[in-house]
């Protein structure tokens, strides 16, 4: 039978509330906070039966203080790069909005309570669906009880190498975010260049009205017809998550 070392549990719970203050979805203004910090307490009870003891008599308030608050460290950044996809998606959802020129109208998010426009909502939407139709949530939990494998309670360590890897990783959410919204900067860059030319052609044509309809329209099409070309970068990326959590906790635990 197994029983629970109650230092471990807080321990545990300390990092898997840090976890789950920013993972994907988790932190919607409509999840309850209850419900998230019962959450936590239930993995927390799961994982930490699976832990060695940790004794706490030898140690000092301030290196007590100094385990909690890297446990927290700890959580947040495989938080982070667990969230990274939905930072692709808003900067994706950004691009396709300019260049189509639809960035005055506006809706509120629900997961971010921020205003977003109406093709940042598709893709957000597209890829919260990829997200959990892939039960990415479980797969990123289950890699967070295997993380203690390369980073023990206590022993998390910041590196060169970790901050890299996080700059990598942030320099990453611009590309493929610039990868997905592709096609839109090329039709609008056409589009641009056309009207150039008849506004030299036809001066008398009033170029902005017919610039904004035709860029809209065209827009709309090639969106339409890229989507599933955005989901596949969306579905590669997410299939990577469980690993990249794991890589992070091997750059904080490496000697």
């Amino acid at each position: 039978m197994l029983t629970i070392d109650y230092t471990n549990w807080l321990l545990v719970f300390v990092r898997v509330s840090a976890l789950l203050a920013v993972f994907p979805l988790f932190t919607a203004p409509n999840f309850p906070m209850r419900l998230r910090a019962g959450l936590g307490a239930l993995v927390a009870f799961l994982v930490a039966p699976t832990l060695p003891p940790v004794s706490v008599s030898h140690l000092t308030f301030g290196t007590l203080i100094s385990w909690l608050l890297a446990e927290v460290t700890v959580g947040v950044l495989m938080g982070f790069v667990s969230r990274i996809l939905f930072f692709i998606v808003d900067a994706a959802g950004n691009l396709v909005t300019s260049e189509m020129g639809l960035n005055l109208a506006s809706q509120l998010n629900p997961f971010s309570s921020s205003q977003t426009q109406a093709p940042g909502m598709i893709l957000y939407y597209l890829a919260a669906m990829i997200f959990l139709s892939l039960d990415m949530h479980h797969a990123l939990l289950i890699g967070f009880q295997r993380s203690y494998m390369f980073l023990p309670v206590g022993g998390a360590h910041l590196r060169e190498a970790l901050f890299q890897d996080i700059v990598s990783r942030t320099g990453n959410i611009f590309l493929v975010a610039l990868q997905m919204a592709a096609p839109m900067i090329a039709i609008s860059f056409l589009i641009t260049l056309i009207f150039s030319v008849l506004s030299r052609a036809v001066p008398q044509m009033n170029v902005f009205a017919e610039n904004f309809a035709v860029r809209s329209l065209a827009g709309l099409v090639v969106f339409g017809l890229t989507l599933n070309l955005m989901a596949q970068h969306m579905l590669n990326y997410a299939r990577r998550l469980p690993e990249d959590v794991l890589r992070i906790a091997q750059l904080l635990g490496s000697g």
